[in-house]
């Protein structure tokens, strides 16, 4: 019935263009996480085994298994967690739903923003001065968590002030004309609403959490201990520095070895993050608009 114009298939070009240069550059992105995990699995897959993630290591690190470090890991990123998602989320409800915009507020914004893009190194060292020698909590997983804690803060804070803020404001005026205070409000309707949002910055804190070495190497971790931490006051293996200390350090380790640890991290960052990607779906599921 209707004839496109020139003008009509030059659109429709330009858009095939378009969608075609997208797809590739998605492409270029994947590629490269299927090499290096399937590198990973093809030369750190035979080391796997039973023995190598339940037995500490032995033979000056050249043998055995990645229990500390593994059960290490897990202590540095929940107790990250438990001190940083209180906090940001707190943050982010008072600078998104009490602040005022002035030039305190904007300052702190900024500030938020540089936190995020200072090296972990230099976490590292103010990880040593405030929580190691200040506060006096030694070279310990409270010390080392509390420094990844500190590093990933922007990300929950930026992650939860995004999620609150894209509730409809008729959500919050409905509640208003109802008679609820701004806190029901916030507590009832606007939280329940970003709890998905909130859990993106959770997941981005897991990940950078269990892979950065330089903060826990001067505050809390330590190359080889064959005991479990049984508080947050001891130190303890990790799997981000057991890695490095292996594949830099140390000679005559297995290259089988290296790369099983490398495995069992990045793994243990997929299933993290796959577990809270999939509650993250259910929640949105539950939305109404």
């Amino acid at each position: 019935m209707f004839t496109a114009t020139p003008r009509n298939r030059r659109s429709y070009r330009v858009q095939n263009v378009a969608r075609a240069a997208f797809f590739l550059a998605t492409v270029a992105l994947v590629i490269p996480v299927l090499i290096i995990v399937a590198t990973l699995a093809v030369k750190g897959g035979p080391a796997i085994s039973w023995e190598f993630l339940f037995t500490p290591p032995r033979d000056n690190l050249t043998a055995g298994g990645i229990m500390p470090a593994l059960v290490g890991t897990i202590w540095l990123v929940v107790v990250a967690l438990l001190a940083s998602v209180p906090v940001g989320v707190a943050a982010a409800i008072y600078l998104s739903e009490y602040a005022p915009d002035n030039l305190l507020t904007r300052t702190i914004n900024l500030a938020i923003i540089n936190l995020a893009g200072v090296p972990s190194i230099v976490h590292a060292l103010f990880g040593v001065g405030a929580f190691v020698l200040f506060f006096g909590a030694g070279t310990s997983i409270l010390a080392a968590s509390l420094t990844l804690a500190v590093m990933t803060l922007p990300v929950v804070i930026v992650a939860t002030r995004e999620s609150l803020q894209a509730v409809p404001p008729a959500f919050r005026e409905a509640c208003w004309n109802m008679g609820a205070t701004r806190w029901q409000t916030i507590r009832k309707v606007v939280l329940p609403n970003s709890i998905s949002g909130i859990l993106t910055g959770v997941i981005l804190e897991v990940s950078r959490s269990a892979g950065e070495t330089a903060p826990i190497m001067f505050t809390g971790a330590t190359a080889y201990i064959v005991f479990l931490p049984q508080s947050v006051m001891d130190q303890t293996m990790a799997l981000s520095y057991h890695l490095f200390y292996i594949a830099t350090q140390q000679t005559g380790v297995p290259e089988e070895l290296t790369f099983g640890v490398a495995l069992v991290l990045i793994s243990i960052v997929l299933l993290m993050n796959a577990v809270s990607i999939s509650f993250r779906v259910y929640l949105r599921s539950l939305k109404k608009w």
